[in-house]
């Protein structure tokens, strides 16, 4: 029972980080169909953000929030100067410009910065750990699933209950609509990237927490699993991606807890069948957008 809650617990915080980061590639997909694979680069600007406000002697609280607001600098900057040109094009193009400012952006991290992990130091008390019977829970985890949680709970009621998460959503549904209505467009796609650096910003935030380092690669694997979070949930479908986000993080955690050492070099094709399975079942995503099957 101890063993089930301790790994509950790394499963929840695991898939919070990947259900933040999947929401935010979401979010932008869904307004201007880019599947934007510089996130996780946006994430990794937020780990050195962290990185070098520490060096220059500010305290972890006031480095945690330059980190944020770096992450959410970097996205509105890539929105303007990389992809608002783009909008409009066709998914493969802007694919491509994603992938293309992905790598130049790890070639100004390696060779800007260092190309091997740099060390965060946090204070001790923030590794600690807790015993709740018989098991013993991170501080780390449990600090990220009530961050997580508190996001995705207050980015909830922005879009259902301001006008700007209402013009969000609606843009969502048809952007030209929105235009011909007199709402400024690039306005509200400049909000949906600044949301999503955000959402990237918070998430360097408990990923380096837990390591302790940031490198150029640090952004790549989590920003992957969360792409198939947002796949596995419905491409497009904010509600999705935070599902499929808290499913992949509980499939990984699961299957490296209790698979068999024989088996474990082969977790993740495991978790990748499981979701190819679950795609087979709905190929729309568990929780397909309203506008997944227009032409």
């Amino acid at each position: 029972m101890d063993l089930i809650l301790q790994q509950s617990i790394n499963a929840i915080s695991l898939g919070g980080v990947y259900a933040m980061l999947a929401l935010g590639l979401a979010i932008v997909f869904s307004i201007v169909g880019l599947i934007n694979f510089a996130h996780g680069d946006i994430m990794t600007f937020g780990g050195y953000g962290i990185f070098l406000a520490l060096a220059f002697g500010m305290s972890p609280v006031s480095a945690l929030a330059v980190g944020i607001g770096a992450a959410v600098v970097m996205a509105l900057t890539l929105e303007r100067t990389a992809f608002r040109a783009m909008r409009g094009a066709d998914v493969v193009t802007l694919l491509i410009t994603s992938f293309a400012v992905s790598e130049i952006l790890k070639v100004l991290f390696q060779n800007g910065i260092s190309a091997r992990p740099v060390p965060i130091s946090f204070p001790s008390a923030w590794s600690g750990t807790y015993q709740v019977g018989g098991a013993t829970i991170g501080v780390v985890p449990t600090v990220s699933i009530i961050v997580a949680l508190a996001s995705l709970t207050a980015l909830t009621l922005v879009l259902r209950r301001t006008a700007t998460g209402m013009a969000m959503r609606a843009a969502a549904e048809d952007i030209e609509m929105l235009k011909l209505l007199g709402v400024r467009a690039n306005r509200v796609v400049a909000i949906a990237f600044a949301i999503s650096g955000l959402l990237a910003g918070i998430a360097a935030v408990i990923w380096t927490a837990q390591r302790g380092s940031v490198d150029p690669m640090m952004g790549f694997f989590p920003v992957l699993k969360a792409f198939i979070a947002t796949v596995l949930g419905g491409l497009g479908s904010l509600g999705g991606a935070v599902l499929g986000g808290f499913v992949i993080g509980i499939l990984e955690v699961l299957t490296q807890a209790f698979l068999p050492d024989s088996l474990s070099p082969y977790r993740d094709a495991i978790v990748l069948a499981l979701v190819i399975a679950a795609l087979l079942w709905r190929p729309d995503g568990l929780l397909p957008a309203k506008n997944a099957n227009r032409s």
